[in-house]
């Protein structure tokens, strides 16, 4: 694939000194590789790079005085994803899992899957335990969940998202994310810049580890998981947000992006049901 564009301008009124946590940066993985960025900051404050989590996420701290608040990224990606052939991928036994894997078995903050174990078996636990078994719990999600902006906010959880069954594309991922480890596939939330995503934003897939890696799954539909732009990875969305601030501070725009190159890629247009994607 040729490189992509990625970018995203977030502008704020900072009300009160405030310190805001920003996770908009590329990852670097040995399939992601950052060619050029940029991070600018108007006017100049204090901003320090950190590593935040168990995937040890690029986020960056901002101290900010009362003003306006403008923060840009740019950043020119190459992508280098692996595809298999999507049937062929079976689930891995607990005992053989890695150990790094392991936290991505439990609940969390916005992903009760302990509490839809029952619901996952009886929906999903007849067929076999494979990449298409992922596949089928996305074209559930899919088809049952209404995509819809305004129907949640931080407090929703893949609980309150499968009784209301609506929501926006990190409700879609958590609840996809809490079958999954229902089912005993460890599951993370992945945060990112999405090709042919519509209206652009910043997008929010899932990825479940079965065979040997990871491999993307986005259960809205939107994007193809080969056009996504890494950012960050966590249990959920509460470790990926793009913004935390600690202060008051209203956002005022938000611009996000991600220009595929003009020549149509093969990859880009694959069906979920036959290839399967990992960036990790």
């Amino acid at each position: 694939m040729q490189p992509i564009q990625v970018g995203s301008t977030l502008q704020y009124e900072i009300q009160s000194p405030t310190v805001l946590l920003l996770n908009v940066s590329a990852a670097q993985t040995e399939h992601q590789d950052i060619l050029s960025e940029s991070l600018t900051v108007s006017p100049q404050v204090n901003i320090t790079a950190c590593q935040v989590g168990l995937a040890k996420n690029r986020f960056h701290r901002i101290s900010a005085q009362p003003g306006p608040l403008t923060i840009s990224y740019r950043a020119e990606v190459q992508l280098q994803p692996i595809t298999q052939d999507a049937p062929v991928i079976q689930q891995i036994d607990y005992a053989n899992l890695p150990a790094e894997v392991l936290p991505y078995l439990n609940p969390s903050r916005y992903v009760e899957s302990d509490r839809l174990t029952n619901y996952a078996i009886a929906q999903f636990g007849h067929l076999p335990p494979d990449f298409q078994r992922i596949q089928s719990i996305c074209d559930w999600i899919c088809e049952q969940l209404q995509y819809q902006s305004g129907t949640t906010d931080s407090f929703t959880t893949a609980c309150d998202v499968l009784l209301q069954r609506a929501g926006v594309c990190r409700d879609f991922a958590h609840l996809g994310i809490a079958f999954c480890r229902a089912l005993g596939v460890p599951a993370r939330y992945v945060s990112g810049y999405a090709c042919r995503l519509q209206p652009p934003d910043f997008h929010g897939f899932f990825e479940a580890y079965l065979g040997d890696r990871w491999f993307l799954f986005d259960a809205t539909r939107l994007a193809p998981p080969a056009g996504l732009v890494r950012i960050g990875v966590g249990r959920d969305a509460a470790d990926t947000a793009f913004m935390t601030i600690w202060g008051s501070a209203v956002m005022q725009n938000m611009e996000v992006w991600a220009n595929e190159p003009q020549q149509e890629e093969q990859l880009l247009n694959e069906k979920p049901s036959d290839t399967a994607v990992s960036t990790a």
